[in-house]
């Protein structure tokens, strides 16, 4: 992983935990546990990252939501 792909991790969890209202720890595990963190923001981040904070907060609350992490 790549300083880039860590740093934009974080911004990824710091965005939904604020949209969520949850703590940055719950989203974090809610990530792993569902392989999102690991299959999808780290490997499409070359292309994730060039679309607004808004696309990507609503596109990883539908992964969670396709993964059963949230309802």
């Amino acid at each position: 992983m790549t300083f880039n792909q860590l740093d934009f991790a974080t911004y990824c969890i710091g965005s939904l935990s604020e949209r969520l209202g949850m703590n940055q720890l719950a989203v974090y595990e809610k990530l792993k546990r569902s392989n999102i963190l690991s299959e999808y923001i780290i490997p499409a981040y070359n292309v994730l990252h060039t679309f607004s904070g808004q696309y990507i907060t609503d596109e990883l609350i539908d992964c969670l939501k396709e993964k059963g992490e949230l309802q």
